[in-house]
């Protein structure tokens, strides 16, 4: 199992692990920063989302992993990665920004073109907004492309 950012292992034992009938929701670790960078570097991911680039630059999804690290421990965002329950592959990320003055957060994901139609976004969205609601907050929302 890969290892976790090292200036925060007390972090990533914290951070809740969500499991649904087909997919496992766990912390990012800086090895799925490859499988990260090929996925979510296909142009149809950055189309339908307002922070992905395209092309996705080398180096970036590390830069990103360690930065969602921090606003887990800050509190502000909790994103996941998305996992398949059977065989452990990365296949996307889903997650909140959170605005705790105002409980509440913001709902962003992603999933990668060859998972598309199956139905893993509904079913990674469901458990994070159970766990939005299970710490406290009162509204969970989410933007959308109308081309999406």
């Amino acid at each position: 199992m890969a290892r976790s950012l090292p200036y925060l292992e007390s972090m990533t034992t914290a951070f809740p692990r969500l499991e649904t009938e087909r997919l496992i929701l766990r912390a990012l670790t800086l090895a799925d920063a490859p499988r990260l960078q090929q996925l979510a570097g296909e142009r149809e991911i950055a189309a339908n989302t307002m922070n992905i680039p395209h092309p996705y630059p080398d180096g970036a999804a590390e830069e990103w992993i360690t930065s969602v690290a921090e606003t887990f421990a800050a509190g502000t965002g909790a994103n996941f990665a998305v996992t398949l329950r059977e065989s452990g592959e990365l296949i996307g990320g889903c997650g909140l920004v959170i605005k705790e003055i105002h409980q509440r957060a913001e709902l962003g994901y992603w999933i990668g073109r060859p998972y598309w139609g199956n139905g893993y976004a509904t079913e990674a969205a469901r458990a994070v907004i159970g766990y939005a609601f299970s710490r406290g907050l009162n509204r969970v929302f989410a933007e959308h492309y109308a081309t999406n």
